[in-house]
């Protein structure tokens, strides 16, 4: 079993309780829009870290984030990209089996014809009156993916 921890829309803001709640898990996933690459800094030295750029990552120092990044994790194809919209306007070369997403600061888990789509909603600062919220992501190789949400009160 593999935990993954996912993370979007923090902004330039790495609360320390979003920070201890990701402690011990295998890998993070951040959805974009970043903010500052000290949020970068910090969650790598909790776990490995995969990033895609958000629209509001603009600044030279996230001129080498990738828009989209596709990995397999556990046996499972995991696709990272900002803005889940897109994918739509730019159709995938292949099959995936997670698609984990940000941009709507809302946390959000459906199953769409064996996919599993999920944004971890908003770590940053609060938007309107979503919650402040990271996503899990439990992986193995012969099981369907699992995920939940944790929400902060701040």
């Amino acid at each position: 079993m593999t935990l993954i921890g996912l993370i979007s829309d923090t902004h330039g803001l790495l609360r320390p309780e979003v920070a201890a709640a990701l402690a011990g898990v295998c890998r993070i996933l951040h959805a974009g829009d970043v903010g500052k690459p000290e949020v970068l800094d910090a969650l790598a030295a909790i776990a490995p870290l995969t990033t895609v750029r958000g629209n509001n990552d603009t600044g030279k120092w996230a001129q080498h984030l990738p828009y989209t990044v596709t990995t397999v994790i556990a046996g499972h194809t995991v696709h990272m990209r900002h803005i889940l919209a897109e994918l739509y306007t730019q159709p995938p070369q292949q099959d995936f089996g997670v698609i984990v997403s940000g941009h709507t600061h809302e946390p959000h888990a459906e199953r769409r014809g064996g996919v599993l789509l999920v944004n971890p909603g908003s770590a940053g600062p609060r938007r309107f009156s979503l919650p402040i919220s990271i996503g899990f992501l439990r992986l193995s190789e012969n099981a369907a993916p699992e995920t939940w949400f944790q929400t902060f009160e701040v």
